[in-house]
């Protein structure tokens, strides 16, 4: 009768799994146990001491968040964990974990140093076991910490930057570069500066000069000769420090002091907001007595020259966008302009915040070809629009930059004419010379393709460039930009001074059915060019291109909360952070202060944020505009703030 084998069990697997063991130990050279052990000791430990997450896991830990959030500067206490109990100090265990390898790698080495003497004697190696036993052990409990602090991460980079970074010129679609832009996550190492507590001077009809100086000033600040004496003794810091802890209101500088002396006091305040920001420095550049450098004007921004014009620089702020503050600078004559956009930014920060998407980026140039007759100007657009093509378009267009993507070139007939509208997309620069050099290349490779071909102009009006035109309104030109905001009931009565139901209506009436009838085109508006106009002068953007740059339609909602939501969709801001006026100290000061100066890491990264900040200044002048116009201040305010009569400075 045939005997039936015992079963296998878990003692009998680890018999013979140590039976093998001990076959191997008996059968190797000791070089090769020791390297055996060396490896796999070391690579275990390792392994385990950096497969997992860390601390603080693949972003910045819930628990630090708050730290950074409604907040001058982040602050520096010890972390405690949500339920209110003091967290680890993980530098500690950082430390330790960096000993215990040096440690055990030591004891791996000394084995391999005096394995004879281990070997022999089982005393010894009983002691050398039980050892690595305890690090392994501590390796498992401890197997989470990480090697890195919270900084690392908030500095580190997001897969969708990585890919960005990565991509060729053969990938650089508008669907890719565009699209994996939009996935950008905002970095949250900069702090979110609180709503500005500065009073909506042009928006109360209540409020008089007299209301400046005595009945809307804090306690710490009422109108009295001795205070007064007070104040003009104290140094520009001290004064400064009481404007940054709420004790003096920015808007009395002026009243309290004078004009003259209010400019430089200011400017310490927000050189401390911005350098929170991690923008230090960024007014130096920023002249507030007369200066010009007229060797950077000569051959890069105006000729015969006999001086210039200086603007006044207004910085509204702080307004939280996409996740953290920007402050913003305007440069304008126009009186009320910078305080009700700031007023606007006081009410979005309010309520949370604004959240800027970017649909499309893409400057364009159309050249005007003409034929001897229309069939050819028409072979030419059949031909244009097939795809083998067009690759050949884009390889003659990127010939002539380093920057610029051909991403579309759009054909249009008009009888013997044929305008052929190129798009290209031109990373940080606004990209006007870049398209119109690579368009040149465009019509030397169609000449050959074409001998009758004409060049009537490189610019052939369906760009369309600095006029009001409906294919930037439909088809989009430079950022394609749309910003939202939900403001809640309680901030529109209390900042905004008015009602969700009369500003909704307001919009409707105004801005909407009001510019159907006029037959506006990108029309549908408060007053957005007064806003990307007084933008694009502080940051040296071309003020012509603000006829296109503010196409802009604003939509109000009550939601079914009875809060306010506002969008503005602005198809066609044209901005650069490099060429042209940025180069300009005064100018750079100002992308300096927004943290847009220069280009990006990442290829049109600066102009795009710029673009985002040009769209929610535009939302924040609607929304304080529109404001003043339901609750029928907006005439009182002007003739207040607008109208007064010249008066020197005080001395």
């Amino acid at each position: 009768m045939a005997q039936t084998a015992d079963p296998m069990t878990i003692g009998t697997r680890l018999d013979a799994l140590i039976a093998s063991g001990a076959e191997y130990l008996n059968n190797a050279s000791q070089a090769q146990v020791c390297a055996t052990l060396f490896v796999s000791s070391v690579a275990f430990s390792f392994a385990l001491l950096n497969c997992g997450k860390g601390a603080h896991g693949s972003s910045l830990d819930p628990t630090l968040k708050p730290l950074y959030k409604n907040t001058m500067e982040p602050i520096k206490t010890k972390v405690k964990s949500p339920d209110g109990s003091r967290e680890p100090r993980w530098y500690i265990f950082k430390m330790l974990n960096y000993t215990a390898v040096a440690t055990f790698s030591t004891s791996v080495l000394h084995f391999i140093l005096y394995s004879d003497v281990y070997m022999n004697n089982d005393a010894q190696m009983m002691k050398l076991m039980g050892a690595w036993t305890l690090f392994v052990l501590y390796f498992f409990g401890f197997f989470g910490v990480s090697f890195v602090d919270t900084d690392d991460h908030l500095e580190g980079s997001s897969p969708a930057e990585d890919e960005i970074s990565e991509m060729t010129a053969d990938q650089a679609s508008p669907s890719a570069v565009v699209a994996v832009a939009k996935q950008m996550p905002v970095k949250a190492a900069a702090p979110i500066h609180p709503p500005a507590p500065s009073h909506p001077v042009c928006s109360d009809k209540n409020l008089t000069k007299d209301a400046l100086t005595s009945s809307s000033a804090t306690p710490a600040v009422k109108k009295s000769s001795s205070l007064s004496l007070d104040l003009q003794s104290m140094t520009n810091e001290e004064l400064a420090d009481l404007v940054l802890t709420n004790k003096m209101k920015d808007h009395q500088l002026e009243t309290k002091l004078n004009p003259t002396r209010a400019v430089p006091i200011r400017r310490l305040v927000f050189e401390k907001k911005l350098a929170s920001l991690g923008h230090a420095k960024s007014l130096d550049e920023l002249p507030y007595e007369h200066s010009l450098s007229y060797e950077r004007v000569f051959g890069a921004n105006c000729e015969i020259v006999v001086g210039y014009v200086p603007l006044p620089v207004g910085m509204v702020g702080p307004c939280t966008l996409n996740g953290e503050s920007v402050y913003i600078p305007m440069a304008t004559t126009e009186g009320c302009l910078v305080a009700s956009t700031n007023r606007g930014c006081k009410a979005i920060t309010a309520g949370g915040g604004a959240v800027s998407t970017l649909l499309r980026d893409g400057i364009t140039r159309a050249p005007c070809l003409r034929f001897e007759s229309a069939a050819e100007a028409a072979a030419l657009a059949l031909w244009a629009q097939e795809p083998h093509n067009f690759a050949k378009l884009k390889a003659a267009f990127e010939s002539t930059t380093s920057f610029g993507k051909l991403l579309s070139a759009t054909p249009t007939v008009a009888g013997k004419n044929c305008y052929l509208r190129l798009k290209c997309f031109s990373g940080d620069a606004m990209g006007m010379n870049m398209v119109s050099k690579g368009s040149l290349a465009v019509v030397d490779l169609l000449r050959q393709h074409f001998p009758t071909l004409k060049l009537v102009a490189l610019s052939g009006n369906m760009c369309t460039d600095k006029k009001p035109a409906a294919i930037n309104w439909i088809e989009g030109r430079g950022k394609s930009v749309v910003v939202e905001a939900t403001i809640p009931k309680d901030i529109v009565r209390t900042v905004l001074k008015t009602t969700v139901k009369a500003i909704v209506d307001t919009n409707l009436q105004k801005n909407l059915i009001g510019s159907a009838m006029s037959g506006s085109v990108g029309g549908y508006n408060a007053h957005a060019s007064n806003i990307v106009t007084a933008v694009f002068l502080a940051t040296g953007q071309d003020p012509a291109q603000n006829v296109e740059s503010s196409n802009c339609i604003t939509i109000m909602e009550e939601t079914d909360d009875g809060d306010l939501w506002i969008s503005c969709t602005m198809p066609s801001i044209e901005v650069g952070t490099v060429g042209g006026g940025t180069s300009l100290p005064a100018q750079a000061a100002c992308l300096k202060a927004i943290g847009v100066k220069g280009g990006g890491d990442i290829p049109g990264g600066n102009a795009r944020k710029l673009a985002h900040v040009v769209a929610v200044a535009t939302m924040a002048g609607e929304l304080s505009l529109l404001a003043a116009l339901a609750a029928n201040t907006l005439v009182q305010a002007h003739m207040q703030h607008n109208r007064k009569p010249a008066t020197p400075a005080k001395k």
